[in-house]
């Protein structure tokens, strides 16, 4: 007989805050294009408005949303009960898929950094790609409280070197000061780069919801955790695009040699050190976390007869989806070969899409169901809250036509990114014609 989740250990705030960390950001890794696109005074204006125009309307709806439906499969749960079945599974499906994509980055990411002490290691990428991407479902398959536990080991790592960091850029003379924000001399296609890479570093606020069954106390501890997540993200990004600027770092060598480099040209070699491992442990940080939050999603889709039944089986003893968290690490063992820019640009297409149906579903919600219970409710009538979701709709414009205009290797992720949306319609029509011939 399976254990019942309800007797489970759940996750608590701070536990549940490491592993928001690690799906929304696991640190800066992942912004060193960002000065190479937008220069200086671009890089400072994208970070400081880019998460008040993009995550804080997608934090604020997910916060509502699962404090109406606190339930496992979060997002899909949301858009099916809402917008009907056919909906839901767009947005499952979309989910699914820029999750193998981002779940592929960070074997890859883990990879970059660990060259910094072996620079040979290019050449197991593949092999060590592979180790990482099983040992983190292994992992998984044990349970959500080890998950979360790693999480916070692992975030401690990430942070405190680029503090040291920070510390360091304010005791030394540097080179420059705070840039005054600007998008002068800024080509469109970089911008659209530049709000890639930005919004890539600060999306999947929804991923957290999918396990929201096993947190203790979901609607209270998910407003306290996502708070603390987006602060804790907005602190160490500001403070590293500050030691960045102050010591004059190249935008060709840190794109080319990551934030190791910076930390060995502001402190020498032990804090490029002490950086490199934080990359590492951002990297499985991040694969573990996100791999927790997409595990849940084929379960509860099976459950609807939309995959099959087998997905959603299981483990007898850690009670754990085992056979849907081992399909996930067979698909992103296929998918590592890509680029790390070519994946955000698939990686952000496919979350936004997924995003705007869960902007539609809390304005429907809130026209269709005024009265119910909200234990939080973002302050804002219907219309104004339509209005709002404009912003982000606008900025996810604004790169996706960047990103088609600009060189011919990110145009191309960028029409496969359109041809993977349209995946969904296709994917549901053989859904229903299956389903047709065996009522038949």
């Amino acid at each position: 007989m399976r254990p019942a989740r309800s007797k489970q250990k759940k996750l608590r705030v701070l536990q549940l805050a490491a592993v928001i960390f690690f799906t929304v950001s696991g640190g800066p890794y992942g912004l060193e294009p960002l000065l190479t696109y937008a220069g200086a005074h671009g890089a400072f204006m994208l970070l400081v408005i880019t998460p008040f125009l993009w995550d804080v309307p997608a934090m604020f709806t997910v916060l509502e949303l699962n404090s109406m439906m606190p339930v496992a499969g979060g997002y899909y749960q949301w858009v099916k009960k809402t917008l009907g079945l056919r909906f839901g599974f767009y947005e499952g499906w979309w989910t699914w898929l820029y999750t193998f994509v981002d779940l592929a980055i960070y074997p890859v990411l883990f990879v970059e950094y660990a060259s910094f002490f072996f620079p040979q290691v290019e050449m197991y990428k593949i092999p060590l790609c592979l180790f990482i991407v099983w040992a983190g479902a292994l992992l998984n398959i044990l349970g959500i409280s080890p998950v979360g536990k790693t999480a916070s080991f692992l975030s401690l790592i990430v942070i405190a070197p680029f503090v040291i960091l920070f510390v360091v850029s304010l005791r030394y003379p540097g080179l420059h000061g705070i840039p005054y924000p600007s998008l002068k001399g800024i080509s469109f296609s970089n911008l659209g780069m530049a709000l890639y890479t930005v919004m890539w570093n600060f999306f999947g606020w929804d991923n957290a919801t999918t396990y929201a069954d096993e947190v203790e106390k979901p609607a209270r501890s998910y407003l306290k955790a996502v708070f603390v997540s987006f602060l804790t993200v907005l602190a160490i990004y500001m403070m590293v695009l500050y030691a960045t600027l102050h010591f004059g770092i190249s935008p060709e060598l840190l794109n080319n040699e990551g934030y190791p480099a910076l930390g060995s040209l502001a402190g020498g070699n032990w804090l490029g050190a002490l950086i490199a491992i934080g990359g590492m442990a951002s990297a499985l940080g991040l694969y573990s976390s996100v791999l927790l939050s997409v595990s849940r999603v084929p379960e509860v889709m099976a459950k609807d007869g939309f995959l099959p039944r087998k997905i959603y089986a299981l483990h007898p003893k850690y009670n754990t989806p085992y056979f849907s968290i081992l399909l996930c690490a067979a698909v992103v063992s296929l998918m590592i070969l890509w680029t790390f820019q070519e994946l955000i640009i698939i990686d952000v297409t496919l979350y936004g899409a997924g995003l705007f149906l869960e902007f539609i579903t809390l304005v429907v919600l809130r026209v269709r169901e005024p009265l119910r219970e909200r234990p939080f409710r973002i302050p804002l009538g219907s219309w104004l809250l339509a209005l709002l979701f404009l912003i982000p709709v606008g900025v996810f414009s604004i790169a996706l036509s960047g990103s088609l205009l600009a060189e011919e290797t990110m145009f191309l992720p960028a029409i496969f990114s359109v041809a993977a949306l349209i995946s969904a319609e296709l994917a549901w029509q053989i859904i229903r014609w299956k389903k047709r011939l065996q009522v038949s």
